[in-house]
């Protein structure tokens, strides 16, 4: 009698043989079966830790964060521990922790800061927010990441910081960023805020820089709903950080003395939101293994399909986040199919996918913010008129036109999800010429 194919047996199948499921052969979008139709893993994950932290601050009454703040302390210490740098500071969320860090760094107006066009909107909302210009530097589209080497080309006299994002979890070139920082005497301050524990060489992406921003908005590998923290080693930087997001009272500032250091806002944290966090972070460890094992199993199963690139990552990235798993699709394997129609028909077979980011160098709201009055006062009609001709990304621009995105709970399931993936995409290069005539 032939062996019993039990669970654990078929999880431990190797990956040179992945499985195909039976399906209608139609492709769904078309009226056939869809390959998939159970949900992935939800997000965020509940655990009793979770409910547990949250009455504990209800019922201590101690809400807020003020200049102490038990569970505020008690979160930053533990992730300062788990980034490996001398301090953490934690912040209402990823933008108000790259907004302190810039204030703190003196970035001003008449400044420059260097920045990926490939990113979420908040890294340059700060940028525009100080009246300093964003002056982007082009991707790499195999990465994903701002590409490293045209970095020293961008930068003028008026630049004061450079803010790499480590996109989707991967670690942008780190040894090449720095390298020009330090000759240029520039500011890093590393937008990690997709990738809790990446590692750049061995050491926790965020703590390479000046300082590292982080969020923990309800979509990121650890969350709060939202929430943000600053690394740094520097005292001077972190009290400065403290004092500015304190609504300008430093941490000697007695509750109820009305004095102020300098400048500030209100970007605290919350009491519930760290609790939150500090119970969260006792599963980051094992939910960031399991992505990785997943992304790895499905990239090689993935780029035996023509046509589909995944994202690579540089030899310096010894540890990938996999906030998101990234893939570049040329439509010339697909019979042509524009990649639109490629991600509509992966959706009809029940595999959620996006196109990522638009190249925000491009985003009309930049030169409304350029040709306001604020703006205008400070910078001559020349220099907003140059920063618009440097600010071209033709690489990004195709990348926006190829990638395809998969969230980080679709790498919290099973072997077998990360097969579906794959089968997905093959029944449509299968079907593809039919895909492009519809």
């Amino acid at each position: 009698m032939p062996d019993r194919l039990t669970r654990r047996r078929f999880l431990a199948a190797p990956a040179a043989a992945p499985v195909v499921f039976a399906a209608d052969d139609r492709l769904a979008l078309h009226g056939g079966r869809p390959v998939r139709s159970e949900p992935f893993p939800s997000w965020p994950k509940v655990a009793p830790a979770d409910e547990e932290a949250l009455l504990e601050v209800l019922r201590s009454g101690q809400w807020f964060r003020g200049t102490a703040g038990r569970w505020a302390r008690r979160f930053e210490e533990a992730y300062a521990k788990l980034v490996g740098t001398k301090h953490c500071l934690a912040t209402a969320n990823g933008t108000s922790a790259l907004f302190a860090s810039l204030h703190a760094l003196g970035v001003s107006p008449g400044d420059e800061v260097i920045v990926p066009p490939y990113t979420f909107v908040a890294t340059v909302n700060v940028v525009l927010l100080h009246y300093a210009l964003p002056v982007f530097v082009d991707t790499d589209p195999e990465t994903f990441q701002i590409d490293a080497r045209k970095i020293e080309a961008a930068i003028t006299e008026h630049t004061r910081a450079i803010v790499p994002v480590h996109l989707g979890g991967n670690v942008a070139d780190m040894d090449t960023i720095l390298n020009v920082a330090r000759k240029h005497k520039l500011a890093v301050v590393e937008d990690a805020c997709q990738a809790h524990l990446a590692e750049w060489r061995g050491r926790k992406a965020g703590s390479l820089g000046e300082a590292g921003c982080f969020s923990f908005q309800v979509s990121k590998n650890l969350c709060a709903g939202e929430g943000g923290a600053i690394v740094t080693d520097r005292d001077d930087l972190i009290e400065r950080c403290f004092t500015f997001h304190n609504n300008s009272r430093s941490r000697r500032t007695e509750s109820m003395n009305f004095s102020y250091d300098a400048p500030g806002a209100n970007l605290r944290m919350t009491q519930f939101q760290a609790a939150l966090l500090v119970a969260q972070m006792a599963r980051l460890e094992e939910q960031s293994r399991r992505r990785e094992q997943n992304a790895e199993y499905l990239a090689g199963m993935l780029r035996e399909i023509p046509g589909i690139q995944p994202a690579r990552q540089y030899e310096g990235c010894t540890r990938n986040a996999f906030h998101l798993f990234m893939l570049r699709y040329d439509k010339e394997g697909f019979a042509g199919a524009p990649r639109d129609l490629f991600l509509k028909a992966l959706r009809a077979e029940g595999i959620p996918c996006s196109g990522g980011y638009r190249p925000l160098n491009k985003e009309p709201f930049l030169l409304r913010a350029l040709q306001s009055r604020g703006y205008k006062a400070i910078y001559s009609p020349e220099r907003l008129a140059r920063w618009q001709e440097r600010n071209h990304c033709p690489a990004n621009d195709r990348l926006c036109e190829e990638a395809v995105w998969f969230p980080q709970t679709m790498l919290l399931g099973e072997r077998r999800d990360m097969e579906q993936i794959a089968e997905a995409i093959r029944k449509i290069q299968k079907r593809a010429g039919e895909l492009r005539k519809s």
